[in-house]
């Protein structure tokens, strides 16, 4: 679809969900089979293939195997081509970057005033920490937090969630918005960004890095347990005392070292609201879908050294649940206000994909909860939340297929999307919920800043409403671009993937046998998840060098059996596989059985 009008022509955590990363869309698990490859820095040096120690391999059916006699692009070469085909950008016209320039000396100079007026609140003396991962390059969310007196049951907590001001430094119809409005997400790959915003916004005067005033959006909460007492909101004036990462609080959480002050005591009681925001949102049935994302370490010359894991741990969580938290605040304000903004919608799944998933669940031995007939939509919404639950503690009991039924529970699932008409969200079982914490990198949180500003009389003057179809218009061009971006994101992380086992095979043998897990199942063949790599392993080879047999799919695409031997490849299943063949540019793995 064309973009909206209004402007010219035209996304995390690391990537933040539908919390922080959305902060937002649950992402798709990189699975690995329980062993991580930690290559060494000597690789990804860029050296040839050295013919003379392996010299170009023969597979088992005589066919010949790759490696490239030459290799002279490195991964970030390939990302870069792969960006710029698709037509993503990095850098900004002179206008905008001129605009964002000069953006932060308007943007203070109007805040002065505001502060004297009482239109911004100066919160430099409050404790204030950021939470982001150590390879994070723009801050747009940073905590607060206190114990305090509650008129309820037990002690409470004042949460400060505070957000970037990027209104204030972009106004409507600028050239910097227009451009912002075109490419509606940054986009993240292994190694760089493609920014929403131009670095001098982005990383700089909209960033809350530690240290520096920053002007911001705050949202103040005042939870009893998990019930929000009260809510303001305002603009504010900000100093982040500790920019942290995910490690470091993992690492203070465990006791290993103490949390030191200022923000030691704001830290912990933000980790006790954030705990008991989980455990409500956890028995009121939302989804339960661990991730894991991968994290790519590069040299200077643009080869990929290593690829990390990083699961979800309660550092990933506390920021998760307050944002989400945030988000629900401000979206309950928007609609009791009438304000026109972008919902982040969720509809309810279809009944019949959520029977079929317990069809395919049951089929691969996995324990799932009485349907009801007939099923409706506000069941099914319920059910799929169970069923999360129970898949989850199925993988945590046998050790295997996170992936393969992740997958499994996400297809049941509708797309995320954004729209001016709320109709909640299924995923977070969120009556009202937008995206508000990431305006760096969202259009859509913009879209909801500039709402909530007018809502509470502080945006900015002039500001027209768009009108109902022109807001209709806006979700579903940021909603395509969202899901563009997401492609592209997924296709550099594979390519990048592909540079690195190039190389481990270049140095540790071509024929060495790698374990994996069988993620997904087609009738042509299956999707393997070996260390931190995936490939496809085609049905064709399954009796290669063998009596030829025949594979087919069963109902529910989640076993493939031979007709002859009666073997079978099911979903979660080990598969022990050596690699055939590596298309790095494209980032596709071709494998074959290990015999």
């Amino acid at each position: 679809m064309s973009p909206p009008r209004g402007g010219r022509p035209r996304k995390g955590t690391a990537k933040k969900g539908e919390g922080k990363n959305g902060k937002g869309s649950v992402k798709k698990a990189k699975p690995t089979s329980g062993r991580t490859s930690k290559p060494s820095a000597s690789r990804g040096n860029g050296a040839s293939p050295r013919s003379g120690r392996h010299g170009v391999r023969k597979s088992s059916n005589s066919r010949v195997v790759w490696p490239p006699q030459e290799r002279t692009e490195t991964a970030r070469q390939a990302i870069e081509q792969m960006l710029r085909e698709a037509g993503l950008a990095s850098r900004f016209e002179g206008a905008v970057e001129r605009e964002a320039r000069a953006a932060g000396e308007r943007a203070w100079r109007k805040a002065e005033r505001e502060l004297q007026d009482g239109r911004r609140r100066d919160l430099r003396e409050l404790p204030t920490f950021t939470v982001d991962p150590a390879t994070a390059r723009d801050f747009d969310d940073a905590i607060s937090a206190e114990r305090v007196e509650s008129d309820a049951e037990g002690p409470a907590v004042r949460v400060w969630v505070h957000i970037a001001d990027v209104a204030a430094h972009v106004p409507p119809g600028s050239a910097i918005d227009q451009e912002a409005r075109r490419r509606a997400t940054s986009v993240y790959v292994p190694g760089m960004v493609v920014p929403m915003l131009p670095h001098a916004l982005s990383s700089d005067a909209c960033s809350l890095v530690p240290g520096a005033e920053r002007l911001a959006v705050t949202t103040e909460l005042v939870l009893s347990g998990a019930q929000v007492q009260s809510a303001a909101f305002y603009r504010s004036v900000i100093r982040s005392d500790m920019r942290l990462d995910y490690e470091q609080v993992d690492s203070l959480f465990a006791g290993s070292s103490p949390a030191p002050e200022p923000w030691g005591r704001s830290l912990a009681a933000a980790r006790a609201a954030a705990a008991e925001l989980q455990a409500a949102r956890e028995s009121s049935g939302a989804l339960t879908i661990d991730s894991e994302e991968p994290e790519f370490s590069f040299d200077e010359r643009g080869n990929v050294l290593a690829i990390v894991p990083r699961v979800q741990t309660e550092s990933h969580r506390l920021i998760e649940h307050l944002m989400i938290a945030a988000n629900e605040a401000v979206a309950r304000r928007l609609a009791e206000a009438r304000v026109p903004c972008l919902y982040r919608v969720h509809e309810r799944p279809d009944p019949e994909r959520i029977r079929r998933l317990v069809e395919q669940l049951a089929s691969l031995g996995v324990s799932t909860p009485p349907v009801p007939d007939p099923l409706f939509g506000a069941q099914a919404a319920d059910l799929v939340g169970e069923i999360s639950h129970r898949v989850d503690a199925h993988v945590r009991r046998t050790g295997a297929g996170r992936a393969a039924l992740s997958s499994l529970v996400l297809r049941s699932l509708k797309q995320a999307c954004y729209s001016p008409v709320n109709v909640g969200h299924a995923g977070l079982h969120s009556a009202c919920y937008c995206h508000f914490t990431s305006p760096i990198r969202r259009y859509p949180d913009l879209v909801c800043h500039r709402a909530l500003l007018e809502s509470l009389g502080t945006g900015e003057r002039g500001r027209k409403r768009a009108p109902g179809a022109k807001l209709a218009e806006l979700g579903e061009w940021t909603s395509e671009r969202e899901r563009e971006a997401a492609k592209f994101e997924h296709k550099g992380d594979d390519i990048a993937a592909c540079f690195l086992l190039e190389q481990v095979l270049l140095e540790d043998g071509y024929d060495q046998v790698f374990r994996g897990e069988v993620t997904g199942l087609i009738g042509a063949g299956a999707f393997i998840a070996f260390e931190v790599y995936e490939g496809m392993l085609p049905v064709r080879m399954l009796s290669a060098g063998e009596e030829r047999d025949w594979w087919t799919l069963n109902e529910q695409s989640t076993i493939l059996r031979a007709e002859r031997s009666g073997a079978t490849l099911r979903l979660g299943d080990p598969v022990d596989v050596r690699v055939v063949r590596v298309d790095a540019a494209a980032g596709r793995v071709d494998l074959a059985p290990a015999r």
